[in-house]
């Protein structure tokens, strides 16, 4: 990505997708040029958690919300230490903020940080096309940038690098570990217990949930080892959220292999499910266009329950649907696939029946987003709690949140192995 930090709002722009479609609009944030994958996330609200969020690293982020922008920026609601998205593309942006928390707007900090964006397309046009055709490569094109022939622009774009195959979780992830503590944030009297959490593009409020219920939480590198897991004496294992191709994540699957072969409780989401996918034997495949948004449905197979998610993969595992079967590295057991997306069958949670390990793939840390999976957190906790008294946790008790109450009769998802995401 190349930009300039100030230009004209009036500033021509162009997005060129990789099949050659053009949509053309103005600057908004940096001029410049931007190029990645086109993306579209679906969220009314949470926009600056949006573009914080690690896992959208080398993405251009299509907001199908029309007004963006309306409530500025502030210090307190970015997820990580700078914005990830490679660009950002709206349709019509706030002229100025108004909300008693605005600190500036987000068009100064799109500027400040060198993001490229465009603004005064046709966002439901673009969110359609790649809807029907899928995610694909692109480039946002600003000022001086934009006056290349579309042949040039285009040429650019398909000579970017595709998603498949990147690896980014060392890009996003911390450099030196730090520890996130329970007294920090509410709770009061001594931690309950202590994890291990690798950051592989983690957002900062994951650690802050855990540490409201009193788990001291320490925070990796996505580089670190089991030598550096034992070093911190952890109840429990965590793998966050992360960009990139869950195939190329084989030192993170050779680690957490050696967590479970030590029966360390483990709880991954988002990329940590794709990654308990692979260390379990099964594989990983491209989504047509992924799930990004803050209002995915998932049903939790075990309790019939359905919850509104938020959720930011492009990536998916490749698990058999039907109940409990022998995962494929066999030493690790049975495993069943234990929350499914309400949209298309995709796997969204996997639970091992034999081994104290649960993912899933979205963000229970509401941030931004709705709070019907803050429960997996206590689960988690219920986890080590069961494997520190030497039982067999149950991974199929009832939720512990208030906010959820049992349905009942509700009945389980169709069997599907479906892969495509457009139900017709």
């Amino acid at each position: 990505m190349t930009a300039t930090t100030s230009a004209p709002v009036s500033a021509p722009a162009a997005l060129v997708l990789e099949d050659g479609r053009i949509f053309r609009g103005t600057s908004y944030g940096a001029t410049g040029t931007a190029l990645g994958e086109a993306v579209f996330a679906t969220g009314m609200t949470g926009y600056q958690e949006t573009i914080t969020d690690p896992s959208y690293a080398r993405q251009l982020v299509v907001q199908t919300a029309p007004h963006i922008g309306n409530t500025g920026v502030n210090n307190d609601d970015a997820e990580s230490r700078r914005i990830w998205v490679a660009g950002y593309i709206v349709r019509d942006a706030a002229r100025r903020p108004s909300n008693w928390r605005s600190e500036r707007s987000l068009d100064e900090e799109l500027v400040a940080q060198g993001i490229v964006g465009i603004q005064g397309v046709d966002t439901r046009a673009i969110t359609r096309h790649l809807r029907e055709h899928k995610t694909m490569r692109a480039g946002i094109f600003s000022g001086e940038a934009a006056q290349s022939t579309d042949k040039e622009l285009l040429d650019a774009v398909l000579a970017s690098a595709p998603m498949e195959g990147a690896r980014l979780a060392e890009e996003v992830s911390v450099d030196e570990a730090y520890v996130v503590e329970p007294k920090d944030h509410g709770w009061d009297g001594e931690p309950r217990f202590s994890i291990a959490a690798i950051d592989l593009g983690i957002k900062a409020m994951t650690p802050v949930r855990f540490a409201e219920r009193g788990v001291r939480v320490h925070v990796l590198p996505a580089t670190a080892t089991l030598e550096d897991v034992k070093a911190v004496n952890p109840d429990g294992f965590f793998m966050s959220n992360g960009p990139g191709d869950p195939a190329t994540a084989d030192a993170q699957v050779k680690l957490l292999r050696s967590v479970l072969d030590e029966k360390l409780p483990y709880f991954g989401i988002c990329f940590g499910n794709q990654i308990l996918g692979r260390a379990l034997g099964f594989g990983t495949y491209k989504l047509r266009y992924g799930h990004r948004g803050i209002n995915q449905p998932v049903m939790d197979r075990r309790t019939g329950k359905v919850e509104i998610t938020s959720q930011n993969h492009g990536f998916a595992v490749d698990a058999p649907l039907d109940g409990a079967t022998q995962a494929p590295e066999g030493r690790y057991g049975r495993v069943e696939v234990s929350h499914v997306s309400l949209n298309d069958d995709v796997v969204e949670g996997l639970a091992c029946l034999d081994i104290p390990a649960f993912s899933v793939q979205y963000h229970p840390e509401a941030a931004a987003g709705p709070h019907d999976a803050a429960y997996l957190f206590d689960r988690f906790i219920d986890l080590m709690e069961g494997t520190r008294e030497g039982g067999n946790a149950n991974l199929s008790k009832e939720p512990v949140d208030s906010v959820h109450n049992p349905v009942e009769g509700a009945a389980a998802p169709k069997n599907s192995d479906n892969k495509t995401e457009d139900k017709k």
